[in-house]
Protein backbone atom coordinates (compact mmCIF):
# COMPACT_ATOMS: atom_id res chain seq x y z
CA UNK A 1 0.00 0.00 0.00
CA UNK A 2 1.25 3.16 -1.13
CA UNK A 3 -1.60 5.36 -0.87
CA UNK A 4 -0.90 8.30 1.53
CA UNK A 5 -4.63 8.55 2.71
CA UNK A 6 -4.96 4.91 3.62
CA UNK A 7 -1.48 4.91 5.70
CA UNK A 8 -3.05 8.07 6.73
CA UNK A 9 -6.45 6.41 8.07
CA UNK A 10 -4.34 3.78 9.41
CA UNK A 11 -1.88 5.56 11.77
CA UNK A 12 -5.08 7.76 12.90
CA UNK A 13 -7.56 4.62 13.69
CA UNK A 14 -4.52 2.30 15.09
CA UNK A 15 -3.77 2.64 19.05
CA UNK A 16 -1.51 -0.70 19.49
CA UNK A 17 1.19 -1.94 17.59
CA UNK A 18 3.12 -5.17 18.00
CA UNK A 19 6.30 -4.55 17.66
CA UNK A 20 7.62 -7.71 16.31
CA UNK A 21 11.59 -7.83 16.69
CA UNK A 22 12.21 -4.54 18.78
CA UNK A 23 14.94 -4.55 20.17
CA UNK A 24 16.31 -3.35 23.36
CA UNK A 25 19.73 -1.48 22.11
CA UNK A 26 19.20 2.25 21.60
CA UNK A 27 20.58 2.40 18.31
CA UNK A 28 18.92 0.11 16.48
CA UNK A 29 15.96 1.46 13.85
CA UNK A 30 13.01 -0.65 15.58
CA UNK A 31 14.24 1.33 19.07
CA UNK A 32 14.16 4.57 17.41
CA UNK A 33 10.49 4.07 15.40
CA UNK A 34 9.13 2.50 18.95
CA UNK A 35 10.51 5.32 20.90
CA UNK A 36 9.05 7.93 18.64
CA UNK A 37 5.48 5.82 18.54
CA UNK A 38 5.76 6.14 22.29
CA UNK A 39 6.35 9.82 22.12
CA UNK A 40 3.04 9.95 20.22
CA UNK A 41 0.81 8.44 22.11
CA UNK A 42 0.84 5.15 20.68
CA UNK A 43 0.82 1.93 23.02
CA UNK A 44 3.91 -0.05 21.55
CA UNK A 45 3.88 -3.90 22.76
CA UNK A 46 7.42 -5.30 21.79
CA UNK A 47 7.69 -8.97 21.16
CA UNK A 48 10.78 -10.26 21.74
CA UNK A 49 11.71 -13.67 23.37
CA UNK A 50 15.09 -11.89 24.57
CA UNK A 51 13.85 -9.64 26.56
CA UNK A 52 11.42 -9.27 29.36
CA UNK A 53 11.10 -5.00 28.71
CA UNK A 54 11.86 -2.48 26.44
CA UNK A 55 11.11 1.47 26.66
CA UNK A 56 9.24 0.86 29.72
CA UNK A 57 6.62 -1.88 28.25
CA UNK A 58 6.60 -5.60 29.05
CA UNK A 59 7.91 -7.84 26.17
CA UNK A 60 6.55 -10.74 25.14
CA UNK A 61 7.53 -14.07 23.38
CA UNK A 62 5.53 -14.16 20.49
CA UNK A 63 1.83 -12.93 19.37
CA UNK A 64 -0.09 -15.10 20.58
CA UNK A 65 1.28 -14.14 24.26
CA UNK A 66 -0.02 -10.61 24.18
CA UNK A 67 -3.28 -10.26 26.84
CA UNK A 68 -4.48 -7.47 24.76
CA UNK A 69 -6.27 -6.53 21.24
CA UNK A 70 -3.78 -5.34 18.65
CA UNK A 71 -4.52 -2.90 15.68
CA UNK A 72 -1.28 -3.50 14.35
CA UNK A 73 1.77 -5.59 13.78
CA UNK A 74 4.79 -3.92 12.67
CA UNK A 75 7.17 -6.34 11.42
CA UNK A 76 11.47 -6.07 11.89
CA UNK A 77 12.29 -9.09 10.52
CA UNK A 78 13.38 -10.59 7.59
CA UNK A 79 11.24 -10.62 4.60
CA UNK A 80 11.57 -14.59 4.42
CA UNK A 81 10.42 -15.11 8.12
CA UNK A 82 7.07 -12.57 7.33
CA UNK A 83 4.39 -15.58 6.00
CA UNK A 84 4.76 -16.83 9.33
CA UNK A 85 3.80 -13.54 11.11
CA UNK A 86 1.24 -12.68 8.61
CA UNK A 87 -0.26 -15.50 9.96
CA UNK A 88 -0.32 -14.75 13.74
CA UNK A 89 -1.58 -11.52 12.57
CA UNK A 90 -4.23 -12.93 11.33
CA UNK A 91 -4.59 -14.90 14.17
CA UNK A 92 -4.96 -12.49 16.73
CA UNK A 93 -6.88 -10.30 15.00
CA UNK A 94 -5.03 -7.79 13.83
CA UNK A 95 -6.83 -4.71 11.69
CA UNK A 96 -2.93 -3.87 10.55
CA UNK A 97 -0.17 -5.99 8.89
CA UNK A 98 2.96 -3.62 8.28
CA UNK A 99 6.39 -4.52 7.07
CA UNK A 100 9.50 -2.11 7.67
CA UNK A 101 11.39 -0.12 5.51
CA UNK A 102 13.26 -3.01 3.02
CA UNK A 103 11.23 -5.58 3.82
CA UNK A 104 9.15 -6.93 0.37
CA UNK A 105 7.59 -10.29 -0.20
CA UNK A 106 4.82 -11.28 -2.16
CA UNK A 107 3.14 -14.45 -0.23
CA UNK A 108 2.85 -12.33 2.35
CA UNK A 109 1.33 -9.82 1.17
CA UNK A 110 -1.45 -12.65 -0.41
CA UNK A 111 -1.77 -14.19 2.89
CA UNK A 112 -2.38 -10.62 4.45
CA UNK A 113 -5.02 -9.11 1.89
CA UNK A 114 -7.07 -13.01 1.43
CA UNK A 115 -7.37 -12.40 5.09
CA UNK A 116 -8.36 -8.57 4.74
CA UNK A 117 -6.23 -7.28 6.92
CA UNK A 118 -4.69 -3.70 6.07
CA UNK A 119 -1.11 -4.45 4.23
CA UNK A 120 1.89 -2.18 4.36
CA UNK A 121 5.21 -3.13 3.35
CA UNK A 122 8.50 -1.37 2.36
CA UNK A 123 7.38 1.26 4.66
CA UNK A 124 8.60 2.79 8.51
CA UNK A 125 5.78 3.83 10.47
CA UNK A 126 7.97 6.60 12.36
CA UNK A 127 8.56 7.84 9.31
CA UNK A 128 5.08 7.88 7.54
CA UNK A 129 3.94 9.47 10.71
CA UNK A 130 6.21 11.76 10.61
CA UNK A 131 5.72 12.72 6.58
CA UNK A 132 1.88 12.93 7.27
CA UNK A 133 1.64 14.95 10.56
CA UNK A 134 4.39 17.14 9.98
CA UNK A 135 7.03 14.88 13.50
CA UNK A 136 10.19 14.82 10.72
CA UNK A 137 12.68 17.98 10.76
CA UNK A 138 14.99 18.80 8.25
CA UNK A 139 17.11 16.27 9.17
CA UNK A 140 14.39 13.54 8.46
CA UNK A 141 14.36 12.38 12.09
CA UNK A 142 13.03 13.66 15.05
CA UNK A 143 14.98 11.66 17.76
CA UNK A 144 16.97 14.75 19.22
CA UNK A 145 19.80 11.83 19.72
CA UNK A 146 21.28 11.46 15.79
CA UNK A 147 23.25 14.35 15.32
CA UNK A 148 26.15 14.83 12.42
CA UNK A 149 28.66 13.95 14.51
CA UNK A 150 30.40 10.56 14.21
CA UNK A 151 30.68 7.97 16.56
CA UNK A 152 33.61 6.02 18.01
CA UNK A 153 32.57 2.49 18.54
CA UNK A 154 34.77 0.42 21.12
CA UNK A 155 35.55 -2.94 19.49
CA UNK A 156 35.69 -5.47 22.75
Amino acid sequence: MTDTNKIREILLNSKTVAMVGLSAKWHRPSYFAAKYLLDKGYRVIPVNPNYDEILGQRCYPDLASIPEPVDVVDLFQRADTTPGYAREAIAVRARVLWLQLGIVNGETEKIAKEAKLLYVQDRCMKIEHGRIFGGLNFMGVDTKIISSRRLKFISN
